[in-house]
């Protein structure tokens, strides 16, 4: 079997460097690619607090802007901040950050509330950013985190490390399963 040619080395001939390119790109069409694929992990990156984290793609429905407009809970828990009616549907929304004991989210331009996607706990956790899509890589995985600042190392299950940057991955149906957030009634 010959040696792959590394692209670099084809840069001052960019027909070969196609050519390259064209044979890989049947190569993997077919199946027949040199090795295996390393696998891709797809989440949804925000900030609570000063803290990044990433939720699996599969665990958030939506991101939405904070509705003007929510009912309050008579008889709840600070932490849930009301209820909204979003296209019809009610949605408790939840500022992750106060349940977690670590104050108050403030509300800002770029908070934002991730619809949690659980087929029996509607909810919308309020964070204070949301930063889009974040892909990983298998081995960018580590299953040692550092202790989190807003306190919700229960919840988090492993992480990704990149370069100088930890992303804890915040398992957000672990969070609305929990007792923690199950008992909203105040004490």
């Amino acid at each position: 079997m010959a040696k792959p040619v590394e692209l670099a080395s084809l840069v001052k001939q960019p027909f070969e460097l196609l050519r390259e390119i064209e044979r890989r790109s049947s190569q993997a069409q077919s199946g027949d690619a040199a090795g295996p694929l390393e696998a891709e992990w797809v989440g949804v990156g925000f900030r609570i607090g000063e803290e990044q984290f990433v939720a699996s793609r599969e665990q958030v429905r939506e991101v939405l802007m904070l509705p003007d407009e929510m009912s309050r809970v008579p008889g709840a828990k600070r932490w849930l901040l009301g209820i909204a009616n979003l296209r019809g549907h009610l949605l408790p929304l939840i500022d992750v950050k106060l349940m977690f004991g670590s104050g108050r989210t403030s509300l800002r331009r770029t908070t934002r509330v991730i619809s949690v996607n659980h087929r029996e706990v509607p909810a919308g956790l309020v964070v204070d950013e949301v930063l889009g899509f974040r892909r990983f890589m298998d081995h960018e995985h580590t299953d040692t985190t550092q202790e989190t600042i807003v306190r919700c190392d229960r919840f988090v299950a492993g992480g990704f490390q990149r370069n100088e940057e930890s992303w804890p991955i915040l398992n957000l149906f672990d969070l609305v399963e929990s007792n923690l957030f199950l008992q909203a009634a105040a004490d």
